[in-house]
């Protein structure tokens, strides 16, 4: 019975003092973890909004450059083969794009004014602090 007393004394294990500061750092690493996950998540999606502005943008000027007029909406894009579908904007719909009316054409009087230009119509702002409209 000594000899059982004395190991039982002996053994050694982790104090709650110790797992204590285990489970912090733990949390602290998740928690830092969890903050760069987001971000990433977002600057995916930043990206891909850019890319979306730049192709609408791209596919606006050659629809101007070819009919000589502006589409009277992003969904003449599609329906004149310059797009096969509207984008998604960083809202993950496609009706909430703003768009920019030109200026009538003095050149062109037949000319009605049209889409040339998009932003998002997220009242969001980016991880710079730009807020997405002004992109």
């Amino acid at each position: 019975m000594k000899g059982q007393a004395r190991a039982w004394r002996t053994a050694r294990g982790f104090t709650l003092i110790e797992l204590m500061i285990v489970i912090v750092i733990m949390l602290v690493l998740a928690g830092i973890s969890l903050a760069i996950y987001g971000n990433s998540v977002t600057r995916a999606n930043e990206a891909v909004l850019r890319t979306n502005l730049k192709t609408m943008r791209e596919v606006i000027d050659a629809y101007y450059a070819d009919k000589a007029e502006y589409p009277q909406t992003l969904q003449d894009l599609v329906s004149d083969e310059y797009l096969d579908e509207i984008p998604a904007d960083i809202t993950g719909l496609t009706d909430t794009w703003r768009t920019t009316m030109s200026d009538p054409d003095p050149g062109n009087p037949s000319a009605s004014p049209g889409v040339s230009d998009v932003h998002s119509g997220s009242d969001q702002a980016g991880l710079d602090g730009v807020p997405y409209a002004e992109w």
